[in-house]
């Protein structure tokens, strides 16, 4: 991750959203962290991360492994 101060990122905006397709950068105000630039290099990077935070997925996702858990299991096979 790298730190950039506000200001930079505002009169660079372009360079620093390509130097985020690597890496995020942290953006601070006044020294202390403000956000995040998080770039996406293709429509997969940006599916990703939609996926990874989408809350009715991963609220789905945690009750799939509760009912696992507890035994409630669709064998592979009864699947069609």
């Amino acid at each position: 991750m790298k730190k950039v101060a506000l200001s930079e990122v505002k009169d660079g905006l372009s360079r620093y959203l390509h130097l985020a397709e690597d890496e995020q950068i942290i953006i601070t105000r006044h020294g202390k962290p403000a956000g995040v630039l998080i770039g996406f290099k293709d429509e997969d990077d940006w599916f990703d991360f939609r996926i990874e935070n989408d809350e009715r997925f991963l609220k789905r996702i945690t009750q799939a492994r509760a009912s696992a858990q507890a035994g409630r299991r669709i064998p592979i096979e009864d699947i069609e």
